[in-house]
């Protein structure tokens, strides 16, 4: 069990993948707002090609942060691309001696499921430092909610394609290209009887139609409790149109399964990013008017 935080922590700043292109001066203050006391990585500052300092800088920043029993909580910068570079440099196993939260998405997911795929440690899908001066309100609300333990649920309204029913189970995923990218590694997840969410940002419509082909023929689809699809943004597509859209191309691929399915989470590469708990279990209602998503 990881704990909550509480006025007064340490949360730590650290960017395992892409460097900064501008100083964090509102997410430091949105922290330090909750309470918190902010601690920068060596990273923050640091540049090597478009990564935030080397692979070896990035990995010990890192486990800087994890080995440090005063850091309550871990938030990665940014995503972009950088930490399948890193991620066997560093060692997990004080994590499951000083189990603290990890927050971020996008090329964060790696760690995510290496989290839970190793630990079965839970952490958070949610905005990053980069990403806060642009984001809404509730997103950065449900961050806060999130982090300090309070009751986090959603309700909202219903796509024309989703599957209606209800599914119960342990919430896992992240972002679906890296998913693609773990896949088979010693970061990879049991995905049966889990409740899978998806997201993504600038894949073209085949390339969605073949990472979630291959997830299927991998038999990571047939046995979910759910599948939960959240912002797929800036969808591009070839000269020949791929005929159809990414709700239409989900659908098709999990047409012969049963589970309760539900698209326009707001969750992803938008604004409102609003966080999600991955590890803990959900109840999951999709019904003809409405979506429930709530923490159990």
């Amino acid at each position: 069990m990881i704990p909550y935080l509480k006025k007064g922590d340490k949360i730590a700043i650290t960017c395992p993948a892409k460097k900064l292109p501008n100083p964090m001066t509102d997410a430091i203050a949105l922290l330090q707002s909750w309470g918190l006391e902010v601690v920068l990585g060596d990273t923050v500052n640091a540049s090597y090609h478009q990564f935030a300092g080397d692979d070896d800088l990035r990995a010990h920043d890192l486990q800087r942060f994890i080995d440090d029993g005063s850091i309550k909580a871990i938030i990665a910068a940014r995503g972009g691309y950088g930490v399948i570079r890193m991620i066997d440099k560093v060692d997990f196993s004080r994590f499951t001696q000083n189990p603290k939260w990890l927050i971020g998405f996008s090329d964060i997911t790696v760690l995510h499921t290496h989290l839970f795929g190793n630990y079965q440690l839970q952490s958070i899908h949610g905005q990053m430092p980069i990403n806060i001066p642009d984001a809404s309100a509730r997103s950065l609300d449900t961050l806060r909610k999130a982090l300090f333990g309070e009751s986090l649920s959603y309700e909202f309204k219903s796509h024309t394609l989703n599957r209606s029913g209800n599914g119960n189970g342990i919430l896992i995923g992240g972002n679906l290209s890296l998913l693609v990218v773990v896949s088979g590694s010693v970061s990879d997840i049991d995905y049966a009887g889990k409740v899978l969410f998806i997201e993504d940002v600038g894949e073209y419509l085949y390339a969605i139609d073949r990472m979630l082909r291959n997830l299927k023929r991998a038999s990571k689809l047939a046995n979910l409790a759910g599948l939960i699809v959240g912002g797929f943004t800036d969808v591009k597509d070839n000269d020949i149109p791929f005929g159809q859209t990414v709700p239409e191309i989900i659908m098709e691929i999990v047409k012969e399964y049963n589970y309760p399915v539900c698209f326009d989470f707001p969750a992803g590469h938008i604004p409102d990013n609003c966080s999600l708990i991955l590890g803990k279990s959900i109840d999951l209602s999709v019904h003809e008017q409405q979506v429930t998503v709530k923490f159990v």
